[in-house]
């Protein structure tokens, strides 16, 4: 099935990538999004052919206006621009890319018009899963996700009958560059060290996430919410190689696993074509080269981030929302060199105890402890 996207993010890994996809299996592009690349922007622009632009930063919009002048695409500015790019008539997939919370609203605003959300924005069911999928729910959209690990276990789970045939699902982490380091040898970690992903070309903020186990962490919430799976039917394991990408046991104890390459267009093209496959860019596994497969305990007292994410699964309410805000947060000063790799988790773990929960918040009450925990960072290293 060809679709015709609006892609939010389309200057980042994922974004690129499904533009990649797209023109290998012949999907239209109605929408694409950034924050301010605008040559990047202008050039897909001028290669897709989307009806719409939308560029956050209002400057870059205006920029992007003359630089389109002699072609037919729309170009808009700000929240307003991602929204009218999430909703747009024309679409029928919108593509969620944005990284960290700032995807939220235009995916809510993708679901109230029912279209399928091929999901790669974490975060969204990290901050407000139990409202986005009842919102999906009312509103017929399909939520398909994109992450590696939880496009496997789709997958896995599309030959199961009932869900209470599932006894667990298990979600593989790489373990990022530092596994098997002790807190001291983190406590020397710098920058350049941290964005060397072993296996995987990503976004900065995301890689920055693998190497704490924090992005483990968000996708075990991530996976509650997807799936309606109680903390205690996942498990994370490390697997070192990346070649399973999750795995679903069932109640009869038989494991069914998902393997692939570490390339994230199969589950973009996936998402795109579920129920059906097609050929596409990925490159295809091949076995007989695969080193041995290995399956090991993560250590979420070492790297707290996972930990705290562990704890935050049990609590629920909006102290999920808070981990996230307060992750995002201590991620950019990291990558800014205004703290230490250790004081990530320090710091999340600091606007866990400071701020508030909610046992069952609104919209607002989401937002409001996202914005709370990204002050009680700030305020911690002024």
């Amino acid at each position: 099935m060809r679709r015709t996207l609006s892609i939010l993010g389309s200057s980042g890994s994922i974004g690129q990538q499904t533009l990649k996809v797209a023109e290998t299996c012949g999907h239209k592009v109605a929408a694409i999004t950034v924050n301010r690349n605008v040559e990047l922007a202008e050039a897909q622009a001028r290669k897709f052919s989307p009806q719409l632009v939308a560029v956050v930063d209002e400057k870059a919009a205006a920029d992007l206006r003359v630089r389109l002048a002699d072609t037919e695409v729309q170009v808009r500015s700000g929240p307003e621009g991602l929204l009218e790019a999430a909703a747009l008539p024309k679409a029928d997939t919108v593509v969620t890319a944005i990284v960290g919370v700032a995807g939220l609203k235009p995916t809510l605003a993708a679901i109230d018009c029912g279209k399928r959300i091929a999901l790669a924005n974490k975060e969204t069911l990290v901050c407000a899963g139990e409202l986005v999928m009842a919102r999906a729910k009312e509103k017929g959209a399909e939520i398909v996700p994109v992450d590696s690990e939880h496009s496997a276990i789709f997958q896995c789970l599309q030959g199961c009958r009932d869900r209470g045939e599932v006894r667990r699902l298990i979600i593989t982490a790489s373990g990022g560059p530092f596994y098997g380091k002790s807190c001291k040898e983190l406590s020397l970690v710098a920058k350049e060290q941290a964005l060397k992903h072993p296996n995987w070309t990503m976004g900065v903020k995301i890689t920055i996430d693998s190497a704490t186990l924090m992005n483990k962490g968000l996708e075990f919430i991530e996976a509650m919410r997807l799936y309606a799976m109680p903390p205690e039917r996942i498990q994370v394991v490390v697997h070192r190689e990346s070649i399973v990408h999750s795995l679903v046991e069932f109640e009869d104890g038989a494991i069914l696993a998902q393997l692939g390459s570490a390339d994230m267009c199969l589950p973009i093209q996936y998402a795109l074509t579920w129920p059906e496959r097609t050929p596409g860019p990925a490159k295809p596994l091949d076995l007989l080269s695969c080193p041995p497969l290995t399956f090991q305990r993560p250590d979420p007292e070492t790297f707290r981030c996972l930990g705290l994410a562990l704890e935050c699964a049990e609590k629920g309410g909006t102290s999920t929302a808070v981990l996230n805000g307060a992750n995002e947060a201590a991620v950019a000063l990291f990558l800014e060199d205004k703290i230490s790799f250790l004081d990530v988790p320090r710091l999340v773990e600091a606007a866990l105890d400071r701020v508030p929960v909610l046992v069952a918040p609104g919209l607002d009450d989401i937002l409001d402890a996202d914005r709370a925990a990204r002050e009680a960072v700030y305020q911690s290293v002024r």
